[in-house]
C-alpha cells in the first residue's frame, strides 16, 4: 500500500511539473469565414503558439465574427475584452489616416509592391498602435480588389446610382466619386447584403467573392488591381508585457511563420478564387480599357487627399517604398 502511494504521489508531482504553472486562455476574434485563408492562418498561428508555450498560453480563434463583429475587434483589443485578434486595419482610417495606407488605389497593385510598402510602413503602424494600447504580431495581405457588379459595367457613366459595399473610407470615397451610393457592410454580412439587394456591388478580392459566393447574387468580377489591403494580429499591450521572455519568442516565432504561410496562401489563392467565381458563373475579365483609365485617374485624386490627410509620415512611407522600387 505505502509503495502504490510513493507511485501515485511521484506521478502527480510529475503532473504537476508538466502542467504550465501560468496557462492563459486567449479568445481571438477573427471577422471572415473559418474557411478564409485569414481564418486558416489564424487558427495554425494559434495552434503554434499553444504547442510552443506547452499550454502555456493557449489561443481559441472565434471567425466569422462570431466573437465580435468586424468593427469592434480592434476596440476590444484595446481595452481588454480580449487579449489578442484580427482587424482589416483600414477599416479605422478614419481614426488615423496611416491605417489606410495599405489602400491608396494603384500605390501597390501586385505582392511585390504589397511587400514593399508593407515594409516602409510597418514602423509607422507599430508606433501608432503602441500609442493605442496595441502591439503588432504579423499581417497578411489580401489578394488584389477588384470590382463586382450585379450588371455589366464598362464606364464610371455605367456606376451611377449602384449600392455599394463598403469598409473602409477608400471605398466609400471610391463610390462617391464613381456616383455609386455607400453601404456599410461587414464580411459576414456579405451574401445576405446582396441577396436582399442591400446592395449591388464591391470592390473586395476573389478571396472574399468566393468565400461568400456571390455568384448566387452577382454576375461580374472586373479584374482592375486596385491595391491589397491587409488584415492585421494585434495583442493588447497590457497583456503583452505580462507575457515571459521565453514565450514572447515562441509568439513571434509562430507570427513569423504565420506571415509568410498567409502570404503565400494569398497568392496561391488569387487563381484558385478567379476560377471558383468562373465555375460559379460569374464572368470574370479585366475591366474596360476606358473603365480603368478612369479609375486610374479618381486613384489620383484619392492618393492626393491620402497624403495630406497622412502628413509626413505618410509622405515619408511613400517615399520610402517608391526608392525599394527604385533600387
Amino acid at each position: 500500500m505505502t509503495k502504490l502511494t510513493h507511485l501515485l504521489a511521484a506521478t502527480a508531482l510529475t503532473a504537476a511539473s508538466a502542467a504550465p504553472a501560468l496557462a492563459e486562455k486567449w479568445d481571438m476574434p477573427m471577422a471572415y469565414s473559418g474557411s478564409n485563408f485569414h481564418s486558416v492562418t489564424g487558427a495554425e498561428f494559434a495552434k503554434c503558439v499553444t504547442t510552443g508555450t506547452q499550454g502555456e498560453i493557449e489561443i481559441v480563434t472565434h471567425p466569422s465574427g462570431s466573437l465580435f463583429p468586424g468593427g469592434q475587434i480592434k476596440r476590444a483589443i484595446q481595452t481588454g475584452q480580449v487579449p489578442i485578434g484580427e482587424r482589416l486595419l483600414s477599416g479605422h482610417q478614419n481614426e488615423n489616416a496611416i491605417f489606410g495606407v495599405d489602400s491608396v488605389p494603384f500605390l501597390a497593385t501586385s505582392f511585390d509592391d504589397a511587400d514593399k510598402l508593407w515594409s516602409a510602413a510597418k514602423p509607422t503602424l507599430e508606433k501608432v498602435l503602441a500609442d493605442q494600447n496595441l502591439t503588432l504580431l504579423y499581417s497578411v495581405p489580401w489578394p488584389p480588389q477588384g470590382l463586382y457588379f450585379r450588371d455589366e459595367v464598362n464606364s464610371v457613366a455605367d456606376m451611377e446610382g449602384i449600392k455599394f459595399r463598403s469598409y473602409n473610407n477608400a471605398t466609400a470615397r471610391l463610390a462617391e466619386l464613381t456616383g455609386m451610393l455607400p453601404v456599410t457592410i461587414e464580411a459576414a454580412e456579405i451574401s445576405q447584403a446582396f441577396a436582399t439587394g442591400v446592395a449591388d456591388s464591391m470592390v473586395s478580392s476573389g478571396a472574399t467573392g468566393y468565400d461568400r459566393k456571390v455568384w448566387e447574387s452577382l454576375n461580374h468580377f472586373y479584374e482592375v488591381d486596385s491595391w491589397l489591403p491587409r488584415n492585421y494580429i494585434m495583442v493588447n499591450s497590457d497583456v503583452w508585457s505580462g507575457v515571459s521572455d521565453g514565450n514572447k519568442a515562441v509568439v513571434q516565432a509562430c507570427a513569423g511563420l504565420a506571415e509568410y504561410a498567409g502570404t503565400w496562401r494569398a497568392v496561391q489563392y488569387t487563381d484558385f478564387t478567379l476560377k471558383g467565381l468562373r465555375d460559379g458563373g460569374m464572368n470574370v475579365a479585366p475591366a474596360s480599357d476606358q473603365l480603368k483609365g478612369e479609375l486610374q485617374q479618381i486613384g489620383e485624386t484619392m492618393t492626393a487627399e491620402w497624403l495630406e490627410a497622412a502628413g509626413p509620415d505618410g509622405a515619408a512611407i511613400v517615399e520610402a517604398f517608391k526608392a525599394s522600387k527604385a533600387e
